[in-house]
């Protein structure tokens, strides 16, 4: 029976690995077929559309293709913000392009320092004298912020438009490990260091608190100010301060409540806004439905309008997500990976080097290895400019200390200069069930640390010691960087969080920009004339597959079927990511909480799992401040999530 048991297995192995293979093989030849293509379709006369069906980040994930067919989960989809900034700009100058259409229907959100960017690019086109319109169910508040560019505003009469603010609540541990008996041993400097607060307390501390409301209030006033500047009939404090009272108000009726508020200009459904953009620009001589209105898609559109390539090269290295160890990314920031590039970047003939950082930081060893890097290039004498996007904290600022200039603006999210570490042990865990730990040491490290039997008094005060010389050497990196002393900066430091326009004061920043303004810094200090430079972004190109599945995954009208009659989204580019989503009220508030949940399984899993030192921003990485989707937000139901919390902490 064991033989035949292994032969069975065998056969199985086999027939499975044949199946993966002609799998392969297949996407394999699709992928030539699609690449033997002539080219992307044609700029068409009328609008250019961009359906967001997903997040707006610095730097799209990469789909991995065999995850995707043994899961058959590769995420949401994610749109990168300088594409959007580039195509929303190009279209204004462009007599093919009569306006520019936004579906924010499945709209997941993005930073705030994305769309303001991309506000920013909308508000060119209006410039330009022509029309930017928005279409969307339910706008929290990275959808408003994109809508109050438009020069009109639609939402589905079951829609409606919910501004809650930054800020939140977080979830805290340390009864339930204390209910468990595990310890969980924090070693940390900064009075500000709120990460391991969670293991450790059952609220808030007040210095975190008073933090925290300092930082959301400046970055709330920031999206205010925003708002009102780009629509000044919207009553923000009128939504804000009576939300209940402003509801009922229009009978329960969201999106009545929205229109008599002045943050949407018309309710209609999706036919009735294809309506309205056809009265613009023409419709659509191959699609039957109603409201279906002549266009052209982002994908088209990037291609007809490529990037320069004139004159000198000045290179942009991307550190964007959590900062880790190892060959991870795009859109996690491997540190080996980005030290790698950014050593191959110093024998290529490149002028300058900006850096572009979107991180809440993360692994001392991966942040200290790009810093490395980078230094080295400084040290051949090419400038070194850092352009802060939404995030750029802890770690995300040590690897920003290279930099001869720091970019950032009003709404960056920086600091938060100090660092951790945290270790469980479980022998008050293991006594309640018998179990106890013995034997001989020569030397009180002897075994340690021990996560089973506990860590002794000699592994704790090294460990601690440890990280304080970490965080000195963090501090005198920022100094050196700063031209202050390491007292001035341990002074702003503490592990403490501050807005850009704070960070700019006490000098953590420079000036306000945006990459382009880095990217002309860099020009300007490598003597390179305006108009004789262009940037080239470094990075891993996605391998063929990947390229295929990302293809197949933001597939538009413009590539499907236009008779499909099951898609009313279709006519606006919508695709399969939002399908199955519930796009009301109440559906964007369950969302919500599945977020938070998904936090709070990745907060229980970081406890559990032992890393290294780390530099790594609480409130950064959630992007509770700036509406940024988190990179572990979960499609999975709120009981799975549960369910997988109850596990990581041994509940079940």
């Amino acid at each position: 029976m064991e033989f035949a048991r292994k032969v069975w297995h065998l056969l199985v192995a086999i027939k499975d690995g044949l199946v993966l293979l002609l799998l392969l093989l297949f996407f394999a030849g699709l992928s030539a077929a699609l690449a033997s293509r002539s080219g992307p379709p044609p700029v068409r006369q009328g609008a250019l559309l961009i359906a967001l069906n997903g997040a707006v980040v610095e730097e799209p994930k990469l789909v991995d293709p065999l995850a995707l067919l043994l899961s058959g989960d590769a995420g949401g989809n994610e749109y990168r913000a300088r594409d959007l900034v580039r195509g929303i700009r190009a279209a204004a100058g462009d007599s093919r392009i009569k306006a520019v259409v936004l579906d924010l229907s499945n709209f997941v959100g993005g930073g705030q320092v994305h769309l303001e960017e991309i506000g920013a690019a909308m508000d060119a086109v209006r410039a330009a004298h022509k029309p930017v319109l928005v279409f969307g169910f339910m706008l929290d508040d990275p959808g408003m912020l994109l809508a109050a560019h438009a020069s009109e505003v639609w939402i589905d009469p079951l829609g409606g438009v919910f501004v809650p603010g930054p800020g939140g609540y977080n979830l805290y541990f340390a009864k339930l490990l204390d209910r468990l008996k595990i310890d969980a041993h924090v070693f940390r400097v900064g009075t500000y260091k709120d990460y391991v607060e969670p293991y450790l307390r059952n609220d808030q501390s007040a210095p975190a608190k008073q933090a925290r409301q300092a930082l959301y209030s400046a970055v709330w006033t920031d999206w205010r100010a925003n708002v009102a500047k780009a629509r000044p009939q919207a009553d923000i404090a009128r939504v804000t301060a009576d939300p209940v009272g402003w509801l009922k108000g229009s009978g329960g009726d969201a999106a009545k409540a929205a229109l008599a508020a002045g943050l949407i200009d018309h309710i209609g459904t999706h036919a009735d806004f294809g309506a309205r953009v056809v009265k613009i620009v023409g419709d659509d001589s191959r699609d039957s439905r109603p409201g279906a209105f002549a266009h052209t898609s982002l994908g088209p559109w990037l291609a007809d309008n490529p990037e320069s390539s004139d004159g000198k090269a000045i290179g942009v290295v991307t550190i964007a997500g959590e900062i880790i160890d190892g060959r991870a990314g795009p859109g996690t920031a491997g540190g080996d990976r980005i030290a790698a590039l950014i050593d191959r970047a110093g024998k290529r003939d490149l002028s300058a080097l900006v850096v572009r950082v979107d991180s809440p930081g993360g692994s001392v060893m991966a942040s200290e290895a790009i810093r490395s890097a980078l230094a080295r290039q400084k040290a051949r004498g090419l400038p070194i400019v850092v352009s802060m996007a939404n995030v750029a904290a802890s770690g995300g600022y040590w690897v920003s200390t290279p930099g001869a200039r720091i970019f950032a603006e009003p709404a960056t999210i920086t600091g938060s200069i100090g660092i951790f570490a945290v270790i469980p042990s479980f022998e008050r865990a293991l006594a309640q069930y018998g179990v106890t730990g013995d034997g001989v040491r020569t030397t009180p490290l002897s075994g340690q640390p021990d996560m089973l039997t506990g860590l002794t008094p000699e592994v704790e005060a090294m460990l601690q010691a440890n990280i304080e010389n970490g965080y000195g050497r963090f501090v005198g990196l920022v100094a050196q960087s700063r031209h202050k002393t390491p007292a001035e900066i341990d002074a702003i430091a503490q592990g403490r969080v501050w807005d850009g326009g704070t960070a700019r004061q006490i000098g953590l920043v420079d000036q306000f920009g945006g990459l382009d303004d880095a990217l002309a810094w860099a020009a300007h200090a490598a003597h390179l004339k305006p108009g004789g430079w262009h940037p080239v972004f470094l990075g891993q190109r996605p391998q063929p597959l990947s390229r295929l599945v990302a293809m197949l995954r933001h597939q538009d009208d413009d590539q499907g079927d236009p008779d499909d009659a099951d898609g009313e989204g279709a006519i606006f580019g919508g695709n399969a990511s939002g399908e199955g989503q519930t796009r009301d009220w109440i559906g964007l508030v369950a969302g919500r909480q599945r977020d938070m949940l998904a936090r709070a399984v990745s907060d229980a899993e970081r406890l559990m799992s032992v890393q290294g030192a780390q530099a790594y921003c609480l409130d950064c990485a959630s992007d509770a401040a700036n509406g940024t989707p988190s990179r572990g937000t979960s499609s999975a139901s709120p009981v799975v999530l549960i369910e997988r919390l109850a596990r990581v902490l041994g509940l079940v």
